[in-house]
């Protein structure tokens, strides 16, 4: 693997390439604080309207700041999108003549799809042997597949995958009974709303922080770069 003249150990190369991704603490909270504030705003005032500008709003401060400072807005511009299909499923729900506890649980929808789609893909990879991990490593050197001819970095990458993977079960494994029954009416929208985000915050950050304390463990080994080195 070429990531030998940059990094001397496997977990180095993976380690440089996953900060870049997740954007550090600032692009996870970045990521993370509009959602929290809409969930929030709705649990303590019950207006549907106000949550969403709320949590548009904030994440167009944080856009302005990043701008103002000239660095990356890509996490923001997530946190935007996100808010963005939430906004339409919410519309699609209005227009169908759904209630405002019906058109706040239509906000929960796409982070409960997106969740699970993520974790069939990831799991997925892992599967077939090609760790969506790996492709991080890969664009180290500019040779996207080249990590793959490394039996260590295929194995470590695999590793780190699932631990992305069990997040998002855990969260749609949780989540989507309450959205079913708050929607089928088998549960009060009111109290299945209150449920569900109390759990977008619950499962957000503390669970995501323990996956990446999980694999910030697995990278403090250290696995010499090489196909037939041994971890030390």
């Amino acid at each position: 693997m070429t990531a030998q003249t940059a990094h001397e150990t496997v977990e180095a190369a993976v380690r440089q390439q996953l900060s870049k991704a997740l954007g550090g603490r600032r692009g996870m909270a970045e990521a993370a604080v509009p959602t929290i504030l809409f969930t929030l705003t709705w649990l303590t005032m019950r207006e549907l309207d106000l949550a969403l500008r709320v949590s548009i709003g904030a994440a167009l401060v944080l856009l302005v700041v990043r701008l103002v400072q000239r660095s990356t807005v890509q996490f923001v511009v997530n946190a935007l999108f996100g808010i963005g299909i939430g906004w339409f499923f919410v519309h699609r729900s209005a227009a169908s003549g759904g209630s405002e506890q019906e058109q706040a649980l239509a906000y929960f929808l796409p982070g409960i799809l997106y969740n699970g789609g993520y974790a069939v893909v990831l799991a997925f990879s892992c599967l077939v042997g090609w760790p969506l991990v790996g492709f991080m490593v890969g664009s180290i050197t500019g040779d996207a597949t080249a990590w793959h001819r490394d039996r260590q970095v295929v194995r470590l990458c695999s590793r780190l995958t699932w631990l992305l993977v069990a997040p998002c079960v855990l969260r749609v494994a949780a989540q989507a009974p309450v959205w079913l029954a708050g929607s089928s009416g088998s549960m009060d929208p009111d109290a299945a709303v209150a449920v569900l985000g109390v759990l977008k915050i619950v499962l957000g950050w503390p669970l995501q922080l323990a996956a990446l304390g999980a694999m910030v463990w697995l990278l403090t080994r250290r696995t010499p770069v090489g196909p037939d080195a041994k971890p030390a």
